[in-house]
């Protein structure tokens, strides 16, 4: 009989984030499939979780996948965990579950964080509808992706690293209507946790000079 699958979310920050369940699970797995062992060795160490690991991530090839997918027919079950938050969103999750989806092998998902619903909920801005992009290409298809968002009837919602902020910030500011609303939203359920809420020139004003630093969520209400 073919184990399970499980996808784990964890926290994205404040360790106390994982649920009772998702802690259950990961102490009664035979393998813990991570995206970086050492960087989920903080979390499992913090609760006393001993399981085997093995490292997944998007540099993983076809070997890695075959190997955790014979590992769930010979009946081990397997915690598929990220660094933080949700596998799958934004990360190369969706390679290994539709490998064990052909194989008939269960998945099951295991809820918890995710930034971007943590940051969408504390915005400030419409979320029965919202429109989520992930990382904005670093290049080609940006000025055509501007100006969808701000023609997007939906609010956007994307992530964005600290050394590209100011710059996205700056191209968006080009297309967007001058009273258009953002929230930005930095280090979520961490101790430095900060939204910035107003126009991009609000925003602009409020981030710290130099080089931002940190993990940014970048949230653009609809037009």
């Amino acid at each position: 009989m073919n184990g399970i699958l499980y996808i784990i979310a964890t926290p994205i920050g404040n360790l106390e984030d994982l649920t009772f369940r998702a802690k259950r699970i990961l102490e009664t797995v035979d393998w813990i499939a991570c995206e970086d062992t050492r960087h989920s060795s903080i979390l499992l160490n913090h609760y006393g979780i001993r399981k085997p690991t093995i490292s997944f991530h998007s540099h993983s090839g076809v070997t890695k996948v075959e190997k955790i997918i014979e590992a769930l027919v010979e009946g081990k079950s397997v915690a598929l965990i990220s660094d933080a938050g949700t596998p799958g969103i934004s990360d190369p999750a969706y390679v290994l579950i539709q490998a064990a989806l052909k194989d008939k092998i269960q998945v099951v998902p295991v809820p918890g964080p995710s930034a971007v619903v943590t940051a969408l909920c504390a915005s400030g801005l419409p979320t029965d509808k919202f429109l989520y992009l992930g990382f904005l290409p670093v290049k080609k298809g940006r000025q055509t992706l501007f100006k969808a968002i701000a023609d997007s009837p939906y609010t956007v919602v994307f992530y964005e690293s600290p050394h590209r902020l100011l710059r996205t910030l700056s191209e968006l500011e080009k297309v967007l209507k001058r009273d258009t609303q953002l929230a930005v939203a930095k280090e979520l359920t961490k101790i430095h946790e900060t939204f910035f809420r107003g126009t991009v020139a609000d925003i602009q004003k409020k981030l710290p000079a130099g080089n931002p630093k940190g993990e940014y969520v970048v949230m653009v209400k609809p037009n």
